[in-house]
């Protein structure tokens, strides 16, 4: 670990927290229906949008019809992308004429692209057309990342609004975050990453010659495009197999920061815009400080780990830290701190290869996962995840205090105790369920590539990225079997959906809500004992659930490493 290691970090979080009010007052204008600077030019292709799906913008709906709208948009999404894979060998698009995606591995890619997973069982530039890479998977990034966005603003409307039936319409949510928030923040981007050596072209793959005569075809394609949706909308998924290892989709070091940002930064912000929904921008600020509490907790962990190495290494004369499984142009510090972010948000791209990592360092990403991705989190996801911890933290003071909980001058009831903790436990079931069946299932077994608790790690990496979704892999699990596709396809739809409903449950549970003034005995939640409080319930709910699982990966096998054994 050096100075200029931790300046980097600093720097990172420094950027975050300058982009947290401007962007989260943005937004609340957007999300409010209030006139922006882009609003005269985009005001007008809104209405028009509007006027062909038939949607009355002045409509809202009650929490069940606006998740049921959410759910039938998805479902439509899933098939539509589904064809797309499956038929692409005869659409146009396809200058290295690929082949039909087979039908369980199209399946799995189609439900994760709709659950904001984008989790890969294949390479992309070896197995998608350029329209299945723009038409289906650029295109879901867009509006998986703004469902989660406007979800979470619907939860806000339910702490925010009094004595309400209503949280708001979906397809005018989901329109206006495309429209005002995520299209125009990725125009930006997508010329930066080109400026930075990024392609972006419908030209077929080039043919080489390298230094020792060899012929190599180098892919390439509409990267830069889809890379900005994926980083921004916490998607992941990478045009390369190498993802943002790759140096087409991450070639320096500042668009590596900049990717990184963009990861975190709308996760951010929303904090903000829940902070001044419900009329109280410390409430926001609270809530972004236990997630930095986490975070920072992360990455040293994770930073620490790898520049520390092992025994192994330091007897071997190779003392410095483990570079194994990373790119030399962002070292050890920038692929730490990578990781962290990209499993602390549910973005799911990859600078480094998370399998070469000591294993308490790729311990701190599994744990960013299974905590349900709340640090920051997901876009949108993050904060409803966060919130549901609040309400269960809150209940715990009210437990303390004796008396009935609030939160933001809304009164914790039996009912969104229930709903939270429903939600929350959705998680562990799918994550560890499936882990258990995949560790003693033979045909499941077999693609574990290394014995011992690292191919335990694997597995249970595997499924806690799906059920999170987040979409990266530990890598050494073949993942592409019939058992892998249809059950992550499973972990992907339950986490994402199952969490959802609970969550909107709460939001029109609490918007009909009457607001209760603040007493001598309201438990004070913009504090630092609150703070305290959300972290630790966060931990212990978290450690009290995984801590078994991981004693059985990384834990043992760190303790093997130190005994001198390797898996």
């Amino acid at each position: 670990m050096t100075v200029i290691g931790w300046m980097q970090i600093l720097l990172f979080c420094a950027l975050v927290l300058a982009l947290v009010v401007p962007l989260g007052g943005y937004m609340t204008r957007v999300f409010n229906n209030e006139w922006t600077l882009l609003s005269p030019i985009l005001r007008p292709c809104e209405r028009v949008l509007y006027r062909i799906a038939g949607v009355d913008e002045k409509r809202e709906q009650h929490w069940v019809s606006y998740t049921l709208s959410m759910l039938l948009f998805h479902v439509g999404g899933l098939a539509v992308l589904y064809g797309v894979l499956r038929a692409q060998a005869m659409l146009p698009l396809n200058p290295m004429s690929q082949s039909a995606v087979a039908p369980d591995l199209a399946f799995n890619t189609a439900v994760s692209f709709i659950t904001n997973t984008n989790w890969q069982n294949y390479g992309g530039e070896s197995t998608l057309s350029y329209l299945s890479q723009m038409l289906g998977l650029t295109v879901q990034n867009f509006l998986s990342a703004a469902t989660g966005i406007v979800l979470a603003v619907a939860l806000i409307r339910g702490f925010a609004r009094r004595s309400a039936q209503t949280i708001g319409n979906f397809w005018v949510d989901v329109t206006r975050c495309t429209l005002y928030v995520l299209v125009p923040i990725c125009v930006v981007f997508t010329l930066f990453l080109v400026w930075q050596g990024i392609p972006q072209t419908l030209g077929p793959s080039v043919e080489a010659t390298g230094l020792e005569g060899a012929r190599q075809t180098i892919a390439i394609g509409p990267v830069a495009s889809q890379v900005a949706i994926k980083m921004l909308g916490t998607n992941g998924g990478g045009f390369f197999n190498a993802n943002a290892a790759h140096p087409f989709e991450n070639p320096t070091a500042l668009s590596n920061l900049l990717q990184m940002l963009a990861i975190f930064v709308l996760g951010a912000a929303l904090t903000n815009v829940f902070g001044r929904m419900v009329g109280n921008p410390r409430q926001g600020w609270a809530i972004l400080a236990a997630m930095g509490i986490l975070f920072i907790a992360g990455v040293a962990v994770c930073y620490w780990a790898e520049a520390h190495g092992s025994a192994l290494l330091n007897a071997q004369g190779l003392a410095g830290g483990n570079m194994e499984g990373k790119e030399v142009r962002f070292g050890i510090v920038g692929s730490a701190l990578f990781a962290v972010v990209t499993t602390a948000a549910s973005c799911g791209a990859v600078n480094a290869m998370h399998d070469s990592f000591t294993a308490l360092g790729g311990m701190i990403p599994l744990i960013n996962m299974e905590l349900g991705e709340i640090v920051v989190g997901g876009v949108g996801a993050g904060l409803y995840g966060m919130l549901l911890f609040v309400i269960v933290t809150v209940f715990v003071a009210g437990l303390m205090v004796g008396r009935t909980p609030e939160y933001v001058g809304k009164k914790i009831e039996a009912r969104e105790v229930k709903m939270a903790m429903l939600a929350i436990l959705i998680l562990p079931l799918m994550m560890l369920g499936w882990t258990a069946i995949a560790i003693v299932y033979p045909p499941a077994v077999a693609s574990i590539a290394n014995a011992g608790p690292h191919g335990f790690s694997e597995v249970l990496y595997a499924f806690t990225s799906q059920t999170a979704n987040n979409g990266s892999a530990f890598a050494g699990l073949s993942g592409n079997t019939l058992f892998y596709n249809l059950a992550g396809a499973v972990a992907m739809f339950i986490g994402r959906f199952w969490m959802i409903v609970p969550a909107m449950a709460i939001a029109g549970s609490l918007a009909a809500k009457k607001t209760v003034a603040a007493s001598s005995g309201t438990f004070p939640t913009t504090g630092g004992l609150f703070v305290g409080l959300l972290v630790g319930v966060i931990v212990i709910v978290g450690g009290l659930t995984f801590f078994p699982a991981l004693a059985l990966g990384p834990i043992a096998e760190h303790l093997a490493m130190g005994a001198g054994g390797l898996f």
